[in-house]
């Protein structure tokens, strides 16, 4: 019997391009960039949980790794504009603001402003327990993503989606490192303490 329409064998970018649970290009369009790649970005939206309900990472990369180039391609943006932009101010002030500007607070942020948790491949179980708004997934996707645009374009065009969302000189002089803060007011108040909880 003749089998007609497409081939069964179909490629691995048409197979990963099946699995995405919205149109890669609404990614592409709230970000301000194509990629001319589909790979990177598709490995960058793929959360662990989602690699091992589906053969493992063995067969389907998950984000962990670009989430680590991306930390990088972050802190040197950042760092980089932080140097020129403030430019009187010492190591020290530097470090607590980029430290409000990349914090996982901030990255989560960012992430909401595209929309980023809609294109998540997420497990089953982390997709039913509201895993598309957890901070944690939201900011290491963002930096993923951010990994997959300075793979496929460079650093330049990295830079223009990080520039898009660090606050301007203004939002930043009023920016403090809370915990600093805090631990400030613990040294000079010897009575007090403080008790970090983990939340999510």
């Amino acid at each position: 019997m003749r089998h007609i329409g497409k081939p069964l064998n179909k490629t691995i970018k048409e197979q990963e391009n099946n699995m995405q649970p919205k149109d890669i290009s609404g990614l592409e369009k709230t970000i301000g960039y194509s990629f001319r790649k589909k790979e990177n970005v598709i490995t960058a939206l793929t959360h662990s949980s989602y690699a091992n309900e589906h053969g493992g990472i063995k067969k389907h990369k998950c984000n962990e790794r670009l989430e680590f180039l991306g930390d990088s391609v972050l802190q040197l943006i950042s760092g980089e504009y932080l140097f020129r932009d403030f430019a009187r101010r010492p190591e020290g002030e530097l470090t607590k603001l980029r430290a409000f500007a990349v914090c996982e607070d901030a990255l989560c942020v960012y992430a909401r402003e595209v929309k980023l948790g809609e294109f998540l491949r997420l497990g089953k179980g982390e997709d039913a327990t509201n895993g598309r708004e957890r901070k944690s997934i939201l900011a290491d996707a963002f930096e993923a993503v951010l990994a997959a645009v300075f793979l496929d374009g460079g650093l330049d065009e990295a830079s223009k989606i990080v520039l898009r969302f660090i606050p301007r000189q203004d939002g930043l002089e009023k920016a403090k490192d809370y915990k600093t803060t805090l631990q400030e007011v613990i040294q000079r108040n010897r009575e007090e303490h403080i008790e970090y909880v983990l939340t999510d």
